[in-house]
């Protein structure tokens, strides 16, 4: 049987072993005020930024311009305006959720599957236009190699998610950028990579995949992770971050090349 001994006690007894006891945080968001009713809540960052002109902000379907700000008890007044405004949220987002599920789902509303849900015109508008921009990164039957647009990083666009994209870099060997960090969306492949690099490094990585590299820092974001050794503790983040299952099914699905983003040598 293992006790907690003397080290521990003083180590993590402060406070009865507070540090047991899962604690959440959120963002000090300012509550929004109209008069007396409660409009909802906003990102603190939006009432500090260097604006030209009136701050206004979007809100409950519609813009409002701020009046007053309550620092202290983090209020903001507002009153109703035509337009002009402007919406953040400070969550996480898609770009580092790891959702496979989430990002599969986002590529297929831009597919053109339409949510069930009631879009306002600026909504609409906004899908359309990402579905313009997306339309050579997605495709029905395939995932996407594009080489272009800004630069000439090679990007398989696998919407597989961060866990399984993380997988997927870590499995590709030399094939994928060594500097790259990957995204819920894509993994960036080596500039020079040929055709016949990419399908032996596609065909290598379904035989073995391997869990992403951590760094060493990582691991103080264990819970006690002073109780554990490095190797245990990285092993851990590793097993947490990787997505074995997504990654497989991103390497089983063919690959469709544009732009000519693989070129044959010899």
């Amino acid at each position: 049987m293992l006790f907690i001994g003397p080290e521990a006690e003083q180590r993590f007894g402060y406070r009865h072993f507070m540090d047991l006891t899962a604690v959440f945080t959120a963002a000090p968001e300012f509550t929004v005020l109209s008069g007396r009713n409660e409009i909802g809540t906003t990102d603190p960052a939006l009432l500090t930024e260097k604006i030209a002109g009136p701050r206004r902000l979007l809100l409950a379907g519609r813009s409002w311009q701020v009046t007053y700000i309550d620092w202290s008890r983090r209020r903001c007044f507002v009153e109703p305006v035509d337009g002009g405004g402007k919406a953040r949220w400070g969550g996480a987002g898609l770009s580092r959720t790891g959702s496979h599920a989430l990002t599969r789902a986002a590529r297929d509303v831009l597919l053109g599957e339409t949510p069930p849900v009631a879009f306002t015109r600026r909504a609409d508008s906004a899908l359309g236009q990402v579905r313009g921009k997306a339309a050579e990164l997605v495709h029905p039957d395939a995932s996407v190699l594009v080489r272009g647009g800004q630069d000439t990083n090679v990007r398989w666009w696998t919407w597989a998610g961060y866990k399984a994209n993380v997988t997927l870099a870590a499995s590709l060997g030399t094939a994928a950028d060594p500097l790259q960090r990957p995204t819920d969306t894509y993994v960036r492949l080596r500039e020079d990579i040929t055709l016949q690099e990419w399908k032996q490094a596609k065909s290598d990585a379904a035989g073995r995949l391997c869990l992403p590299s951590v760094a060493p820092t990582l691991s103080t974001a264990l819970k006690f992770s002073a109780a554990l050794h490095p190797r245990l503790a990285e092993a851990t983040i590793a097993a947490r971050l990787a997505d074995l299952s997504g990654a497989t099914e991103a390497l089983r699905e063919p690959s469709r090349f544009t732009f000519g983003v693989l070129q044959q040598r010899g």
